[in-house]
């Protein structure tokens, strides 16, 4: 004979399967909440949940990393002890510790977790910057190299972080050999590598050398990482070390354009180097470069538009590298219909505080193939590098004085006079 229920104690388990429900429900809701905030606000999330692992790294590294507060290690290293007893597999706890004994001055200790950590996962982050900082400590440049490899391809935005040893390693042979060894295995941080180095005139020297060590290799430096380097030798007055680099980084097919005007004849290749030429961004006018046999009527050369517009600055102009001396310099120029409110002339200016050194002015009207030029010397002081600049003589762009017509450069050129 079956047991008979009351109506009573149905209710009573009715009432204790909802409160289980419930208490499993507000559980779960409590735990998906704190893991939507883990990130943003770790410390409300382990109010959530104390299990919350990542809202508990989260919450130690923001104190870690709080310059305005004195961290309580002891109380920190309590709760990663807490929470490694029940994640021994997570890298980021062991890696927490870690940093927290490498502060109270346990650094032995300390090491034995980053080492674990970093067995666990080869990227964690800061156990491989710890790591990085030891092996330049204690003269493992190249393993300090390695290590700044694997941090940097998981890790690009830490490249600030690496930069303060930098010089240490470069400085040091096997470390400039390390260096130079990962960048030419296409390392992704080899850009950023430059750019650090191009800030000071030191790391400049640095940037340059790599640059010119990659050179012929299987990696040769790209056109805008000299294109940088070469600005920023500029930048930093290193004219002479700016102008060897353009001259070592010319292929052979470039090499045939060298001259004291760097492709003379503007022929369609432009490099984006600051000793070739530099087309300015005007909206005034359209400048096209084209071969002779490329050109409409077979006038190669530079073809400079206006378009009935005030045309302010430069158009065209590059840097050159002319030593003490007489020279002259030749224009050959067709024009059609070109009229010119202001002067439209080339100049060349002193790199230093010489200022301009010679200047001929564009004629207005239409021409064939006329022949143009000037006589000019450079002195023997105040003028390292030069500057070869097309400009016009407009102050401000008023529409009174718009540019009209067509010219066409076939050649620019210069040529030292004998004494």
């Amino acid at each position: 004979m079956m047991e008979q229920t009351s109506p009573l104690m149905r209710n009573l388990r009715r009432s204790g399967v909802w409160f289980v429900a419930s208490v499993l429900a507000l559980a779960a809701s409590s735990i998906g909440l704190s893991r939507f905030l883990e990130t943003e606000t770790p410390t409300v999330s382990l109010a959530l949940d104390p299990l919350n692992v990542n809202a508990l790294i989260g919450e130690i590294t923001n104190d870690l990393n709080d310059a305005s507060n004195a961290p309580d290690l002891d109380a920190m290293l309590a709760k990663l002890e807490n929470a490694l007893r029940f994640d021994l597999a997570d890298a980021r706890l062991y890696s927490l510790i870690g940093e927290i004994k490498y502060r109270k001055g346990e650094k032995d200790r300390a090491y034995e977790f980053f080492d674990q950590a970093r067995k666990l996962s080869k990227t964690e982050i800061h156990a491989l910057q710890r790591s990085i900082s030891r092996s330049i400590e204690t003269g493992d440049l190249s393993g300090a190299v390695g290590e700044i490899d694997i941090l940097l391809r998981r890790w690009p935005n830490q490249f600030p972080a690496i930069v303060e040893g930098l010089p240490t390693i470069l400085s040091n042979p096997d470390g400039y050999q390390a260096v130079l060894a990962a960048i030419r295995a296409a390392a992704p941080w080899r850009g950023d590598l430059l750019v650090a180095l191009g800030k000071t005139p030191a790391g400049l020297d640095l940037a340059n050398r790599l640059l010119l060590d990659l050179t012929g290799s299987s990696a040769p430096p790209n056109q805008s990482e000299l294109s940088y380097v070469i600005h920023s030798s500029i930048r930093q007055n290193k004219y002479e070390q700016a102008y060897r680099l353009f001259l070592f980084s010319l292929s052979d097919q470039e090499r045939n354009l060298a001259g004291y005007v760097f492709n003379s004849t503007f022929e369609p290749t432009s490099s984006g180097k600051p000793f070739d030429w530099q087309v300015g961004d005007q909206s005034g006018l359209e400048v096209k470069f084209a071969t002779s046999r490329d050109a409409v009527e077979g006038e190669g050369g530079a073809t400079v538009r206006f378009l009935n517009t005030p045309v302010k600055n430069t158009a065209l102009q590059q840097y050159i590298q002319m030593p003490p001396g007489s020279y002259k310099v030749s224009l050959l120029a067709s024009a059609r219909n070109l009229k010119l409110p202001k002067e439209l002339f080339w100049s060349i200016r002193c790199a230093g505080p010489a200022g301009e050194i010679a200047r001929f002015n564009i004629p207005e009207g239409t021409y064939n193939r006329q022949a143009l030029g000037q006589e000019f010397s450079v002195g023997s002081a105040g003028c390292p590098m030069q500057l070869l600049r097309l400009e016009t003589a407009a102050i401000a762009e008023s529409w009174r004085f718009r540019y009209v017509g067509t010219l066409v450069m076939h050649k620019l050129s210069i040529e030292r006079l004998s004494s």
